[in-house]
């Protein structure tokens, strides 16, 4: 892709992402990553509004008027991505590619983080691990990851969720919140999942189509692994075929759905040529909602 070609992919995201970190996002953002913690830092009366749960009833009864702790919050937070830059995230069926939602995702997570003032960090995987860009502060770092984003090629075409599992625990030593932007076309990740949730503070975003859960009708049709690069000739007329397609598919669903379920962790579901907004302020808010 020519340079002047990646510079305006860059600035069209950067405007529309931007902007929908700015309006939307920030808010519920810092609401819900607010830091590893929070510290004692004063008592002051108690104002209209304050939560209850802060009293501190040792002063509030040695001078007979409710008193509550202010706390600080422990900063700073490191966000890693994980992104799944593997063969599958080239396809899409509603004018969009996977991997082209997954780049406007992991763009307006990176400027809902340094709009927190917090770092960013992104692993690429396929079923290697193909790029590790440090954590870091700034909007020229996140232009980085975009740029990247656009115009990365990755060597392999197969997808290894625990081998960049097992990479973020080894390289990041400190507790981050890491999110595993992915169309989860694997298996057997539970054991590396359960060992990175542990150290880290681990959420999913599952991007698919439509069309990988439910195959149309039309006729006989030649179709290739985008992974594994095998073809084969499918007869899409037939009923039989297209209720095993989608069988298989429900079925994987909620096996992913259970596998997050299980260790605790948050999953959003995005589809290409659909609005992801509201399934990640969903996301936010299902979070808030547990603090």
């Amino acid at each position: 892709m020519e340079a002047q070609e990646i510079l305006k992919k860059v600035r069209k995201i950067e405007i529309k992402t931007r902007g929908l970190s700015n309006q939307i996002f920030s808010g519920e953002y810092h609401s819900v990553f607010k830091g590893r913690g929070m510290t004692f830092s004063e008592v002051r009366e108690y104002q209209y509004g304050d939560d209850i749960r802060n009293i501190d009833w040792n002063v509030t009864a040695r001078f007979n008027h409710p008193y509550v702790k202010i706390f600080e919050e422990e900063r700073e937070l490191t966000v890693m991505l994980l992104i799944d830059v593997s063969g599958s995230g080239h396809f899409g069926t509603k004018g969009q590619l996977k991997q082209d939602l997954i780049t406007e995702i992991s763009a307006v997570l990176s400027f809902s983080a340094i709009n927190n003032n917090d770092k960013v960090g992104v692993i690429f995987f396929s079923d290697k691990i193909e790029k590790f860009i440090p954590p870091k502060k700034g909007t020229s770092h996140i232009l980085r990851i975009i740029r990247e984003l656009i115009d990365f090629n990755a060597e392999n075409k197969g997808t290894d969720i625990s081998e960049a599992l097992r990479y973020l625990t080894n390289v990041i030593k400190k507790r981050s919140t890491a999110f595993i932007i992915s169309d989860f076309i694997d298996k057997d990740f539970d054991k590396a999942l359960q060992i990175a949730n542990h150290k880290h503070d681990l959420i999913a975003i599952r991007v698919t189509d439509r069309r990988e859960l439910e195959m149309p009708n039309v006729g006989l049709v030649k179709m290739k692994d985008a992974e594994t690069g095998n073809i084969r000739w499918v007869d899409t007329s037939s009923k039989r075929v297209r209720d095993y397609y989608r069988s298989t598919a429900l079925r994987k669903t909620a096996e992913l759905d259970n596998l997050f379920n299980r260790h605790g962790i948050d999953m959003a579901k995005v589809y290409t040529g659909e609005d992801y907004v509201k399934p990640l302020i969903n996301l936010f808010k299902k979070r808030e909602a547990r603090r």
